[in-house]
């Protein structure tokens, strides 16, 4: 048995915190009470703590298979755990892609074994060509937790609306990266003021507005439960608020880089700040802090994308785009969203716990009695460095950053996964 004595218990799910003890046995939580005394347990003091539901991230690149040398399941669950993660839905632009089920059953054994709930998406389009949808209805039958090309757009509109009508008879969610490359010259930098510092000619912010408007429309039409992945712009910040207002099957995410950074960072950092889409202007970082004022984007996802050294040593236009996010990602949102009081920890945990657990289908993102013991203790006022990561890779603009907010313990059903 665990117990956690003296916490301060935040569950955005039922909206109630306050000091709380919480009993673990077997895995799953079997007492949670002003005070609990019982013994023989193991006792974790959380005096002058939050504790949690363990957060739920809906949009990691672990890259097993095919790309190991960035991540692999072993080490990206590693990083998530220290991050404050129990829950991982990861995507399905690996090598060979997650299109049939002998690849789905492969990442989804290997995440079996590393102490934390790894979870995938299959792709929508076989070889995420954008040609062919998958066998939805078989991958969904053997663990699919949803569907998406993400990092590839589904240009062709007849295919998006197939592949909607066909997830809409699944009842998961499909998940688009909207970026139309016929406005993009160089990917990863904002058409700007960035582009023109590389004389480059960049990311037109038109290249997601488009896509966005198109895949709202056709997702009001046929009923899909669409997630509109890392938004970044304040026009598609805009249509998703108007769209929520015709349909309750409309999501959107945004991560913590585009609500912290803006195109001056890609300047600062070069390839450390590039990004799909690109970090844009200061409006942009403003409306998408709006959007989760006000539940327009109900979830804050990391896109956790791990490359080289080397590769991101290329020059601005050859290195690859992305950057890891999971162990900075709880403390970006506590020292830009909650100590600058944009949003309540109650509010920040909302979009890291239940929502994107809600939107999968996932049994996980609150605390309640008889439910799965998946905790973290957060020291929100606690200050450190970010520089030692337990990903394999260290590609972001934040290393070395000083951050606020700290994850002390991780526990995932009823055992201790990551301590400080």
């Amino acid at each position: 048995m665990l117990l956690i004595k003296n916490g301060y218990m935040i569950d955005p799910k039922s909206k109630v915190e306050g000091k709380r003890d919480i009993l673990v046995a077997d895995g799953k939580i079997c007492q949670i009470a002003e005070s609990i005394s019982v013994d023989g347990a193991e006792v974790i003091d959380a005096e002058g703590l939050i504790v949690a539901p363990g957060l739920v991230d809906v949009h990691v690149h672990f890259r097993d298979p095919g790309f190991t040398h960035k991540e692999d399941i072993e080490t990206g669950a590693k990083a998530a755990a220290k991050g404050g993660f129990t829950t991982v839905v990861l995507m399905a632009n690996t090598k060979p892609a997650v299109d049939s089920v002998e690849t789905l059953q492969y990442v989804l054994e290997k995440g079996k074994k590393t102490g934390i709930h790894v979870e995938t998406c299959a792709t929508v389009t076989k070889g995420m060509q954008g040609k062919e949808l998958t066998q939805m209805s078989e991958l969904q039958a053997a663990g699919a937790a949803g569907f998406t090309d993400d990092g590839i757009p589904i240009l062709d509109e007849a295919m998006a609306r197939k592949a909607m009508e066909e997830v809409a008879k699944t009842g998961l969610p499909i998940s688009f990266h909207e970026e139309n490359p016929a406005y993009i010259e160089n990917n990863g930098i904002n058409r700007g003021k960035a582009s023109a510092h590389f004389g480059i000619g960049g990311s037109d912010r038109q290249a997601e507005i488009s896509m966005i408007q198109r895949d709202l429309e056709i997702a009001l039409e046929t009923g899909a439960v669409i997630n509109i992945q890392h938004i970044s712009t304040k026009e598609g910040v805009e249509l998703v608020r108007q769209a929520k207002k015709r349909g309750n099957n409309i999501h959107a995410e945004a991560t913590p880089h585009h609500f912290t950074l803006t195109e001056e960072a890609a300047m600062e950092y070069g390839t450390l700040a590039k990004m799909n889409p690109p970090l844009r202007e200061e409006a942009d970082r403003q409306a998408i802090i709006t959007g989760l004022q006000d539940g327009t984007i109900d979830l804050i996802a990391t896109d956790h994308a791990p490359h080289s050294a080397e590769e991101k040593q290329k020059a601005i236009t050859e290195a690859p785009s992305g950057i890891i996010g999971l162990e900075t990602a709880l403390s970006l949102g506590i020292g830009e969203l909650v100590k600058k009081e944009k949003l309540s920890m109650m509010e920040l945990l909302e979009k890291m716990t239940c929502n994107p657990a809600d939107l999968y289908h996932l049994p996980c993102g609150s605390i309640q009695e008889g439910k799965a013991a998946d905790l973290i203790l957060i020291d929100k006022d606690k200050q450190w460095v970010a520089e030692e990561f337990a990903s394999k890779s260290a590609n972001t603009p934040f290393k070395g950053k000083t951050m606020t907010g700290k994850i002390c313990y991780t526990i995932c059903d009823g055992k201790i996964v990551y301590q400080e």
